[in-house]
């Protein structure tokens, strides 16, 4: 009997998931344990095993798109099996009571559940077809490129050599160039549209020729291209339809003229200021990539043979100014990490009544102390590891810092696990750093490197960054001295951590230098009170000003 998958929760904090990728398609066998898809949450990408065999029967989402927790994500069972009952049912389980479907639902039901059944039988695949060219990977971490101008419309002419679009990538926007020769019959998406790697861009033949309605049937199935998970050959090595001339926007060192079959390479904002300019191309050096002409080449050229004067004159009047961009913006679609972390900090913030403590800490011993620690210990102690054992230590003697708000009680925890914020690319992680309390500073210190680079690639598990519950996040590394952090829930505190930064203060032969550090405490006032955090930061502070007693 067919078994459908529900999407999981993944995270404490997970409401929807976005396929990231799919490892199988509609009408591959499946064996337990084997990776049926990627999963993008609100705080890694991770993979999603099967726990049935059999064979995939549906799938509820294209990639890229998203499902809400506990919506239908597969269904896995025998092939040729009837599903249409469970497609209808949106997956709920046996027994619950459903809706009766209109007979507009039912056929249409039916219906997909026929095309579901012929595509795992007989697909057309339209990367074979000659006529068709595909979405190509531009680049190793790119997933879909946007259309940011056609230079041919449907019904023209298509040269070999011809520039058929600009595409923009997730690193940088370029030329596609024609290997065929034909009529543009059918272009798949506008100006400004996404198609996916190895989507439908566009189909160039004989017109009367190719059955294009076809072509484009095939394609919005979703299981006619060549599959996401395989990356395209090499462009010298793909199909004469598929090949495609790369020419990359963005600037290298590389300082030479170049052409390619006799077309001078440069941008289009090149070649249209060249243009306005009246200055010729060729006697322009490229500063892009492969000798590329790019906007700052046309900028800074300067017309030789026209003498120079040995003297510098002074202009008799300022020059008018003439502006060489236009004003712009750009939108940047939110993440699926962003959006969840913009979400739970704007609850924190708004919902939970913050005060702020500041501390000043003297850093002289633990700056002596962490040089000859370093010199014996297995993993190198940062400053940061410190802290966050100096924390934990310090939670043990005041718990009720180390609580949650659970709005009709008070949660405080019996162990210590320190949360330490990470700067990713989409925005914000925490790897959590269990029981540190009862950890030695170098084993803090090796499990905190550890987590932080997993973070950074988006390898954590979810044990590995929830459960907190106390955060620190430090910033003193980029050079700030101090700032607030908002609440990391269900966390009642957080510390935001500034750079050691040198004073000069009085002492007993004269004056002299000092390193202080200063560290600013953000407190849910419903869970802790000002006297308890203000308790905390003491004990914090004595360990630090005398870290010989983190030892201990």
């Amino acid at each position: 009997m067919a078994e459908v998958i529900l999407m999981p929760r993944l995270s404490d904090t997970m409401t929807e998931g976005v396929i990231a990728e799919w490892h199988k398609k509609i009408g591959d066998p499946v064996k337990k344990g084997e990776v049926l898809a990627e999963v993008e949450t609100d705080k890694a990408t991770m993979e999603l095993e099967s726990y049935k065999e059999g064979t995939l029967l549906y799938i509820g989402k294209e990639k890229g798109g998203k499902l809400q927790v506990n919506d239908l994500l597969a269904i896995i069972g025998k092939k040729g099996e009837d599903i249409t009952s469970l497609i209808s049912g949106q997956g709920k389980e046996p027994g619950k009571k459903k809706e009766e479907p209109s007979k507009q639902t039912t056929t249409e039901v039916k219906q997909q559940s026929s095309a579901t059944q012929q595509a795992a039988s007989s697909v057309m695949d339209i990367s074979k077809i000659e006529e068709v060219v595909l979405m190509p990977r531009l680049s190793d971490t790119m997933t879909e490129g946007v259309i940011a101008g056609w230079h041919k419309n449907v019904g023209d002419n298509v040269k070999k050599g011809d520039i058929l679009a600009e595409i923009e990538t997730d690193k940088a926007t370029m030329d596609l160039e024609s290997y065929k020769t034909g009529k543009l019959l059918y272009i798949g998406a506008k100006k400004g549209e996404k198609i996916e790697v190895n989507g439908l861009l566009c189909i160039i033949g004989q017109e009367g020729k190719v059955d294009v309605n076809a072509i484009v049937a095939a394609a919005k199935t979703g299981t006619s291209a060549i599959p996401a998970t395989s990356t395209p050959p090499p462009l010298s090595n793909q199909e004469p339809s598929q090949q495609v001339i790369v020419n990359q926007q963005y600037d290298s060192g590389i300082k030479h003229q170049a052409t390619e079959n006799g077309r001078l390479k440069a941008s289009p904002l090149a070649k249209k200021l060249a243009k306005e300019k009246g200055i010729d191309l060729n006697k322009i050096h490229g500063s892009g990539d492969s000798g590329r002409i790019i906007k700052a080449d046309v900028d800074n050229f300067k017309e030789s043979g026209s003498g120079s004067q040995s003297t510098i004159t002074k202009p008799s009047t300022v020059p008018q100014f003439v502006a060489t961009d236009t004003e712009g913006y750009t939108d940047i679609p939110n993440s699926q990490m962003r959006g969840v972390i913009a979400k739970r900090l704007a609850e924190s913030k708004f919902s939970a009544p913050h005060f702020y403590l500041t501390m000043e800490i003297n850093m002289d011993n633990a700056i002596s102390t962490r040089s000859q620690l370093n010199e014996v210990s297995p993993a190198k102690i940062s400053f940061n590891d410190m802290v966050v054992k100096a924390v934990a230590l310090a939670l043990r003697q005041h718990p009720a810092v180390n609580s949650s708000w659970l709005g009709d009680k008070i949660r405080r925890y019996h162990h210590i696990h320190i949360g330490i914020a990470v700067a990713i690319e989409d925005g914000l992680i925490v790897p959590v750093v269990r029981f540190a309390d009862q950890k030695s500073l170098p084993q803090i210190a090796a499990e905190s490197k550890e987590l932080s680079g997993r973070a950074r690639t988006k390898k954590l598990q979810p044990n590995e960054f929830t459960g907190n519950t106390f955060t620190i996040s430090n910033l003193g590394m980029m050079d700030i001295d101090e700032f607030t952090a908002i609440i990391n829930p269900p966390d009642s505190c957080i510390m935001a951590v500034g750079k050691i930064k040198e004073t000069v203060v009085k002492k007993p032969e004269g004056f002299g230098i000092s390193n202080f550090m200063k560290v600013t405490m953000s407190c849910d006032h419903r869970s802790v009170d000002g006297a308890s955090g203000a308790a905390f930061l003491q004990t914090f502070k004595k360990y630090l000003e005398n870290p010989a007693t983190l030892l201990l």
